[in-house]
């Protein structure tokens, strides 16, 4: 058995096919948590997680890049952000659907701030609504999941999320449960996040990533902090390049883990399985 710990089957690439999408991972064992941006595409999550007697979960929140509006491209998608402010009170009355196991994904992008502009106010916005999140994830006893994109060359977007996780639970009686996802910052600054308790997902770009970082981010990762996603419909792993990415993909992720690691696959299922059910307090497969 295997998990999807993120994906967006509930946005419109799979607006004609969702639930067959979702029904085939579970076919092959997969379970899946859906991850909205925003709060339209969180009450779909929720929605369609509700869909299912199990397997199926959903975390919600604000996407860093939907505190402004602009024009971005994600791999071949082009789409224009609406801009949201965060309403910690809609959140928290749709966090407390037994269905929801996490808040996010919310935190940084430093990478895509728009050009021509000063980007202190928007990095601002940024912060102020990945703490919000953060302090609803803490109230609802929910996993926090951790969007963290820094600009070209840098580390800066996870250098101020860290800085922010660290003051927001330096008083909390027990450990955050976060994930950094979809994590391509450095090696060093993950090992960080792992000191502080977090969990580091890998996906589809382990398997294409040119540069090494990704391998060398997971030698440092101890086994007990890794799990997997996709991100569908983005980042499709090798073998399935140029297709639309989807859960039942992250089997692809499992088997280029394993090689780098040593194991089996079935030793990376049952390792990342486990950290995916302590993250998000679940038992993979139930309700």
């Amino acid at each position: 058995m295997l998990i999807d710990t993120h994906a967006h089957v509930n946005f419109g690439a799979f607006k004609e096919d969702a639930e067959s999408t979702i029904q085939r991972a579970l076919d092959e064992g997969v379970s899946v948590v859906l991850v909205g941006t925003q709060i339209s595409t969180s009450k779909e999550a929720v929605e369609l997680a509700n869909k299912f007697p199990k397997g199926v979960y959903a975390a919600i929140g604000i996407h860093p890049v939907h505190t402004y509006s602009q024009d971005l491209q994600e791999e071949e998608t082009q789409f224009k952000t609406r801009e949201e402010k965060f309403d910690y009170q809609v959140y928290k009355t749709l966090g407390q659907n037994p269905k929801v196991v996490g808040i996010g994904e919310c935190g940084l992008d430093y990478f895509r701030l728009p050009e021509g502009v000063d980007p202190e106010p928007i990095k601002q916005m940024q912060k102020e609504s990945f703490i919000q999140q953060l302090r609803l994830a803490i109230e609802l006893d929910k996993a926090l999941v951790i969007h963290s994109r820094s600009s070209k060359g840098t580390d800066d977007a996870c250098l101020d999320i860290l800085a922010i996780l660290k003051s927001e639970i330096l008083n909390l009686k027990s450990p955050l449960r976060f994930v950094l996802h979809s994590y391509t910052g450095s090696p060093e600054v993950a090992k960080m996040f792992v000191d502080l308790g977090g969990y580091i997902s890998f996906n589809g770009i382990i398997t294409f990533d040119k540069t090494g970082n990704q391998e060398a981010v997971l030698k440092v990762v101890p086994n007990d902090k890794i799990i997997l996603e996709t991100d569908c419909p983005f980042l499709t792993p090798v073998p399935m390049r140029g297709k639309r990415n989807e859960p039942s993909y992250v089997r692809f992720v499992a088997e280029h883990v394993a090689r780098l690691k040593g194991l089996t696959v079935q030793q990376v299922a049952d390792i990342t399985t486990l950290n995916a059910g302590s993250l998000f307090k679940i038992r993979v497969g139930e309700p």
